[in-house]
C-alpha cells in the first residue's frame, strides 16, 4: 500500500543583488529536497472492501440452524437446490490478492528505506496480535458467562468451536507475508513464468491427490491450503511491483500497468477460460458443486483448496484488473469513498466478528425466543432476508464501534 513518491527536484534561491559588496556573497542555498511521502493505492482498498463484503454476505447466506431444546443442529442454506451457485461468489481470491498487493507496495518501501523484511513483518503481526487477541479474550469471557448464566452447554460450545475458524485466513497470509521477498524475486526474475508456475503446482498436487491412491497423497493435498491461495497473493505481488518499477513510480490513479488494449483482452480471455475451466472440472467430477464446504458432501472444494478453486481465484483476478479503472472511479467519490475507506480501516475487525454478530441474533431467535428459521430458499426465507440482515448488520456496527479501536495502527 505504502510507496515513496519521487522527490521534487531542488530549487536553487534567487541571487541578491549587492552594488558594492566587500565580501564573497554567499553561494546559492538550495531548497531542501522535499520529503518523501506515503501514498495509497485505491484499487487494493477497493479489491479488499469487496473480499470482505462477499465473505460477510456470503456468511450471512448460509445462516440455517434448529434447537430442539437439547441440541443444536447446524447446517447450511446454501446446501439447498441451486443455492451452490451462490458460492461461486466466494471472494477469498481478492483477499489474498489484495494481502499480496500490500505486501508487495511494503516489502518496495522496505528496499528503498534500507529496512529488513523481519521488522517489517513483527510490526504487521503486532498490528494483527491487538484485534485477533481482544477477539479471543472477548470469546473465552462470553463462553464463560454463557455457561454461567444457564445457556445450554452444547449450544455455547457449537458456537465457540465455530467461531474461531476464521482464523485460518491469517495463519495462511503469515506464511505468504514471511514468504514475500521471495515471491517478489521470482516475480521480477521470471515475470509471467512465476505465475505460471504458481497456478500449476497447486493443480499438479491436486491431480496426484485424485490420481493416486494412497493416504500420503491426501496428506499432502492438504499443502494447498498455501499453495493455492499463493497464486492470487503474487498475482498482488506482481501487481505491485509494476506499479512502483522505475518507468512507473507514482501511484497515480490513472497510471495502469494494464490499461493497453492487448493486456486487457488477455485478462478477459484469460477470465473466460479460468471461468470455463472451473465449469468443466466441477462438471467432470469428482468435485462438488459448491465452491465452499457444504454438510454431507464427501469432499470439500476448500478443505483443502482444489482445482475448481485454484481456476476460480485466476477468474476473480483477471476480472478485477480489467475494471480496475472503472472500479477506482467508482470508490474515488462520495458514498463510495466513505465506504471504502471505512472498510479500509476496520476490515480486519468486520473480518472476525462477522460471524459472532450472525450467531448472537440467531441465538437469541432460536434460544432466547423460541423461534423457527424459516426454510431456505421459500418464500419467507427470502421475505425475512431484509429483518435479518439488518439485525445482523447492527449487532455488527455495536461490535465494530466496541472492538475497532484495537485495530487503530496508532495504537
Amino acid at each position: 500500500m505504502a510507496v515513496l513518491d519521487a522527490p521534487a527536484p531542488p530549487v536553487p534561491s534567487a541571487p541578491v543583488a549587492r552594488p558594492r559588496p566587500v565580501a564573497p556573497a554567499a553561494p546559492p542555498v538550495a531548497a531542501p529536497t522535499a520529503r518523501p511521502r506515503r501514498a495509497r493505492d485505491p484499487f487494493v482498498d477497493v479489491v479488499r472492501a469487496l473480499g470482505t463484503l462477499g465473505v460477510v454476505l456470503l456468511h450471512w447466506l448460509m445462516a440455517e440452524a434448529t434447537w430442539d431444546g437439547r441440541t443444536l443442529l447446524v447446517g447450511n442454506a446454501l446446501g439447498h437446490g441451486a443455492g451452490w451457485l451462490v458460492t461461486w461468489l466466494q471472494p477469498l481470491a481478492l483477499l489474498f490478492f489484495a494481502a499480496g498487493a500490500s505486501a508487495g507496495y511494503q516489502r518496495g518501501a522496505a528496499v528503498v528505506g534500507g529496512r529488513g523484511w523481519a521488522g517489517t513483518v513483527l510490526a504487521r503481526l503486532r498490528a494483527t496480535a491487538r484485534p485477533v487477541g481482544a477477539f479471543v479474550g472477548a470469546w473465552a469471557l462470553a463462553v464463560a458467562a454463557l455457561l454461567a448464566v444457564g445457556v445450554p452447554d452444547d449450544a455455547v460450545w457449537r458456537m465457540a468451536r465455530m467461531a474461531p475458524q476464521l482464523l485460518w485466513f491469517l495463519a495462511v497470509w503469515v506464511v505468504l507475508m514471511a514468504l514475500t521477498p521471495l515471491l517478489r524475486a521470482a516475480w521480477r526474475r521470471w515475470r509471467w513464468g512465476a505465475l505460471a508456475v504458481a497456478v500449476a503446482l497447486p493443480l499438479a498436487l491436486d491431480a496426484l491427490r485424485f490420481g493416486l491412491p494412497g493416504e500420503l497423497t491426501g496428506m499432502l493435498a492438504w499443502a494447498n491450503v498455501l499453495l493455492a491461495w499463493a497464486a492470487p497473493f503474487l498475482a498482488g505481488i506482481a501487481y505491485a511491483a509494476e506499479r512502483t518499477a522505475p518507468r512507473r513510480p507514482t501511484l497515480d490513479p490513472d497510471a495502469d500497468p494494464l490499461a493497453g488494449r492487448g493486456a486487457r483482452l488477455l485478462l478477459a480471455a484469460g477470465a473466460v477460460a479460468a471461468v470455463a475451466a472451473t465449469a468443466v472440472l466441477v462438471a467432470a467430477g469428482p468435485y462438488p458443486l459448491s465452491l465452499v464446504g457444504m454438510p454431507g458432501d464427501e469432499i470439500s472444494n476448500l478443505g483443502p483448496p482444489t482445482a475448481p478453486v485454484v481456476a476460480h481465484a485466476v477468474a476473480q483476478v483477471c476480472l478485477v484488473l480489467l475494471f480496475r479503472g472503472a472500479l477506482v472511479r467508482r470508490a474515488a467519490t462520495g458514498a463510495g469513498e466513505r465506504a471504502v475507506g471505512a472498510l479500509a480501516r476496520r476490515s480486519m475487525t468486520v473480518y472476525l466478528w462477522h460471524l459472532t454478530a450472525m450467531f448472537a441474533v440467531v441465538g437469541v431467535a432460536l434460544l432466547g425466543l423460541g423461534q423457527e428459521l424459516p426454510a431456505a430458499w421459500g418464500a419467507d426465507w427470502w421475505a425475512s432476508r431484509p429483518v435479518w440482515f439488518a439485525a445482523y448488520l447492527l449487532v455488527l456496527l455495536g461490535l465494530v464501534r466496541v472492538f475497532g479501536h484495537f485495530e487503530d495502527r496508532r495504537r
